[in-house]
C-alpha cells in the first residue's frame, strides 16, 4: 500500500522540492494550505490538497483541520515546511498512533525562532554571535550609545520590523514596540545557510548568499563553497541541541571576517533548492542511513517571477540593472522542470494573492506569503 505524506504548506517553491522528493521516492503527497490556489497544486507531484484555516485566524481551528485530513487519508508522515511549522507542530501530541512528524517539538521551535532566546543558547553553547540584548533593558540603552546597532522583533520574518541605527541614536521604549532585541550592527557580508539533522548529527548543509533580494528576502541564490566556519558552527549547534529535522541559520561577518550567527529559522529556506530531490527524500524518509547531501550543479539559482520584478524596478539604475538581468538570464528557475512545467507557467494564478497583497499594500514577496502563518508571539 502506497504511504501518504501531508505537507502543511504548498504556496513556497521550497514545498515544491519537497513534494517533487517525495513522490520520486514513491510516497503519496498531499498538501494542507490555508490557500486554496498556491503553487504546488498544480504540479504533478501533489496528489491533493486540502484547504484549511489560517493560524493566525484561527490556531486551534487550524490544528483540528490538520488532524482531520491526517485522520481522513490515513496519512504516514507530516511535514512542515516553512513559517507554518510553529503552528504545525502544536499537532504532536494529538496525532495518531504510527504518525511521524518530521519537526523538532513545538517548544523547541520557539525556542530557536525567539532572536533573543536564540543568542542565548547559542551562547551557551561557546558560539559566536553579536552583542543582543532585550530593548528596555540597561544593557541595549549602554549597547546603543557604544555602536551602531539594529532593532528587530524578537518573533518575526521577512525582515519585517527591521531597523538599522546609528551610535547614540535615541532607543524607542519598550512600550512602543513589540518585544524586540537591539542587537550589534556587523556590516559584513550576509551568508545563509540551509541544513538537515538527525539526532544531533548534521546529515548535509548549503551555504549561499543573495543574488538578488526582494526587501530583505532572497529570490535568487548564489551557492558558496568552502564555509568551513560556518558549517563548524553549524555542527557544533546542532549537536548541543541534539536537533533533528530542517535547520537554517543567517550569518553576518563581523569586521574581522569571522561570521556570527544573528538568528535562526528552525525550518527550511531556499538553501534546499540546491540539494537534489532523493538526497531530500533520503533524509527525511531514512536519517539515520543518511550521511551527506548530494548537491545539483547549478552555482546560481533563481525565483524567475519576484526576480523578474526585481530586474524591472533597478532597470534606471544601470549597475543594479546589468547584474540582475544577467542573472535573470542564467540562473535555473527553481520551480521548472519539463516534466512538471505547470507550476512556473502557472505561478501568475496560483500566486495571485500572493502578488495582489505585494502591490496593494507595499510589502515585499516574503512578507505577502507568510502575513497568515508567521509565528508572532
Amino acid at each position: 500500500m502506497q504511504k501518504i505524506a501531508l505537507l502543511t504548506l504548498g504556496r513556497l517553491p521550497k514545498a515544491l522540492d519537497v513534494a517533487v522528493a517525495l513522490h520520486g521516492a514513491g510516497w503519496r503527497v498531499i498538501i494542507a494550505e490555508p490557500s486554496q490556489w498556491h503553487l504546488a497544486r498544480v504540479s504533478r507531484s501533489v496528489s491533493k490538497c486540502f484547504a484549511v484555516t489560517s493560524p493566525n485566524d484561527d490556531q486551534e481551528a487550524y490544528v483540528q483541520d490538520l488532524l482531520n485530513v491526517i485522520r481522513s487519508e490515513n496519512v504516514s508522515l507530516v511535514v512542515p515546511i516553512s513559517e507554518e511549522a510553529l503552528h504545525a507542530t502544536l499537532i504532536e501530541d494529538k496525532l495518531p498512533d504510527g504518525v511521524a512528524l518530521f519537526s523538532m517539538p513545538h517548544e523547541s521551535l520557539r525556542l530557536m525562532h525567539d532572536k533573543s532566546r536564540f543568542i542565548k543558547l547559542a551562547e551557551s553553547y561557546d558560539l559566536v554571535v553579536p552583542q543582543t540584548h532585550l530593548l528596555g533593558t540597561k544593557e541595549a540603552e549602554e549597547l546603543a550609545q557604544s555602536e551602531d546597532y539594529v532593532i528587530k522583533p524578537v518573533c518575526t520574518c521577512s525582515g519585517q520590523g527591521l531597523q538599522i541605527c546609528k551610535q547614540g541614536d535615541t532607543l524607542p521604549t519598550a512600550s512602543e514596540l513589540s518585544a524586540s532585541v537591539v542587537q550589534s550592527f556587523l556590516g559584513g557580508a550576509l551568508k545563509s545557510s540551509f541544513s538537515i539533522a538527525h539526532k544531533g548529527r548534521v546529515i548535509g548543509s548549503v551555504v549561499y548568499r543573495a543574488a538578488i533580494l526582494s526587501g530583505t528576502v532572497a529570490v535568487a541564490f548564489e551557492k558558496l563553497n568552502e564555509e568551513a566556519d560556518i558549517e563548524n558552527w553549524i555542527s557544533s549547534f546542532v549537536k548541543h541541541s541534539n536537533y533533528s529535522g530542517f535547520i537554517s541559520f543567517d550569518f553576518i561577518e563581523d569586521p574581522s571576517g569571522q561570521p556570527r550567527a544573528i538568528e535562526c529559522n528552525p525550518r527550511a529556506t531556499s538553501g534546499i533548492h540546491f540539494v537534489e530531490p532523493k538526497s531530500i527524500a533520503n533524509a527525511i524518509l531514512d536519517p539515520e542511513r543518511c550521511s551527506d547531501l548530494d548537491l545539483k550543479p547549478h552555482t546560481i539559482m533563481q525565483q524567475f517571477y519576484p526576480s523578474l520584478t526585481e530586474t524591472q524596478v533597478a532597470a534606471f539604475r544601470r549597475d543594479q540593472f546589468l547584474k540582475k538581468i544577467r542573472i535573470l538570464a542564467t540562473a535555473k528557475e527553481v520551480n521548472f522542470a519539463w516534466r512538471d512545467p505547470l507550476p512556473l507557467w502557472l505561478m501568475p494564478f496560483t500566486s495571485w494573492n500572493i502578488m495582489k497583497r505585494a502591490f496593494l499594500k507595499g510589502e515585499s514577496f516574503g512578507e505577502a506569503s507568510t502575513y497568515d502563518i508567521a509565528w508572532f508571539e
